[in-house]
C-alpha cells in the first residue's frame, strides 16, 4: 500500500498496483549470463506477451545433466521487478532468494520483469493507460510456456510459486496455462481474502498507526478511512472513481487501475484454492512476523485448501527475512538475512510435488 506521508515501512505491497505501476523501468543487464552467488547457473531470456517482450532469468541447477523440474516465480505487486524488489524495498530480492532455495533443491525456475518493472519497463504502453487484470495474467501464461519450453526443464514437472499478489496469478494458473498445469503451487505470504477487503485493512493499520504516532489528527484520520471505504464501494458497484478522494490514496484508486481493481477483487482466494484440480500438491509458507498479510488471512486460505500444507516461518516478515523488533535490531532488508526455515519446507514440498527433485 502506497500511502504518501507514511513511514516507507508502513507501507504495504497489495495495493501498490497503482500510479507505480508504470513508473520508470529500472535498468536492466545486457549480458547473457549474470555473475551472481546464486546457487545455479543463470541466463538471461526473453519473451513475447501480448505485444510486449518481456525480459527474465533463467536458474538452472549446478551440473544438471538430464531435465529437471521447474518453477515459475511470480512477484508481488506494484513494479516489483524479477528479483522481487520494488522502489519500496530494493533489496528485499525474494524472487532471488527463492530462486536459490530451488536450485539447491535441484529444479530449475523462472523469474521475470512484469510489466511495469525491471528491464521489461512500461513496453511501449503510456503512463495513462488502464491498466488491465489481463495484462498480467498473459505474462503468467507466457511465462510459463517459456519455461517449459527450455532445454534442460522438465515440462512435467512443472511448479508455479507466487509471492504476495502473485499467489492469486499461482492459484488461477492451473486454468489458464497451456498443458501441462503445474503439478503444485507454493503459496508465500498469500492473500486469503478479496484484495480490496486487504487493501481496507493495511489502509486502516497505517492510518492507525499514523494517528497514534501524531503524524494524522483524528479528522483527517477518519476522512482517509472513510474515502478507503467510499473507493471500494464504488469499485464494487462497477460505478467510476471519484477525483476528490484523500491524497493519501492517490497510489490506490486511480482511474487507470479500476478495471484492474475490479477484476482481481473478483476473485475469492478460497474459492480458487477450492477450484484447483484434484492432486494439484500446494505449500502454503507465511511468515509470523508478516505485516501485510494477517494470519487470519492464512487461516481463511487454508480452508479452501483441504489437502494443503501450511508451514509458518517464525520470526519472518512479508519477504521472508528474519525480522527483530528489540531496540538496535538491523531493520534494513540488506542486513536482515533470508529465513533458514524456508530451504527445509520447500525441500519437503519438493518431495511429493516434484519426486526426484531433491
Amino acid at each position: 500500500m502506497l500511502l504518501r506521508h507514511l513511514p516507507a515501512r508502513a507501507a504495504g505491497v497489495l495495493a501498490a498496483a497503482g500510479t507505480l505501476l508504470f513508473a520508470a523501468a529500472c535498468g536492466g543487464s545486457d549480458t547473457a549470463t549474470q555473475d551472481t552467488d546464486i546457487s545455479g547457473e543463470e541466463r538471461e531470456v526473453e519473451f513475447e506477451s501480448g505485444g510486449a517482450t518481456l525480459h527474465g532469468t533463467l536458474t538452472m541447477p549446478q551440473g544438471a545433466d538430464e531435465p529437471v523440474a521447474g518453477a515459475l516465480i511470480i512477484s508481488g505487486s506494484g513494479p516489483t521487478d524479477r528479483d522481487g524488489n520494488s522502489p519500496l524495498r530494493p533489496d528485499a530480492d525474494t524472487n532471488r532468494n527463492f530462486a536459490d532455495v530451488l536450485a539447491e533443491a535441484g529444479v530449475a525456475s523462472l523469474r521475470y520483469d512484469k510489466l511495469g518493472s525491471g528491464e521489461t519497463g512500461t513496453a511501449g504502453h503510456d503512463a495513462d493507460d488502464r491498466v488491465r487484470f489481463e495484462d498480467f495474467e498473459d505474462g503468467v501464461v507466457a511465462a510459463y510456456a517459456e519455461l517449459a519450453a527450455q532445454p534442460g526443464v522438465d515440462p512435467e514437472q512443472l511448479l508455479v510459486l507466487g509471492h504476495s499478489e502473485g499467489a492469486l496469478f499461482a492459484l488461477r494458473a492451473p486454468e489458464v496455462v497451456e498443458d501441462p498445469p503445474p503439478a503444485g503451487l507454493l503459496l508465500a505470504a498469500p492473500p486469503g481474502e478479496r484484495y480490496l477487503d486487504t487493501i481496507d485493512r493495511q489502509v486502516t493499520e497505517q492510518v492507525r498507526r499514523a494517528e497514534s504516532r501524531g503524524q494524522f489528527d483524528a479528522e483527517h484520520a477518519a476522512q482517509v478511512l472513510s474515502d478507503t471505504r467510499y473507493g471500494v464501494s464504488r469499485i464494487r458497484a462497477d460505478e467510476p472513481l471519484p477525483d476528490d478522494l484523500a491524497a493519501e490514496l492517490d497510489g490506490v484508486f486511480e482511474p487507470q487501475v479500476e478495471p484492474f481493481l475490479r477484476r482481481i477483487d473478483a476473485m475469492d482466494p478460497v474459492r480458487l484454492a477450492r477450484d484447483l484440480p484434484s492432486g494439484t500438491e500446494t505449500l502454503v509458507l507465511w511468515g509470523t512476523a508478516d505485516s501485510q498479510i494477517a494470519e487470519s488471512d492464512i487461516d481463511r486460505l487454508m480452508t479452501g485448501l483441504d489437502d494443503g500444507t501450511r508451514i509458518d516461518i517464525a520470526d519472518a516478515d512479508h519477504v521472508f527475512r528474519e525480522y527483530d523488533d528489540s531496540p538496535g535490531a538491523a531493520a534494513l532488508d540488506s542486513e536482515r538475512p533470508f529465513s533458514e526455515e524456508v530451504a527445509p519446507a520447500v525441500r519437503d514440498f519438493l518431495d511429493t510435488a516434484a519426486p526426484g527433485a531433491v
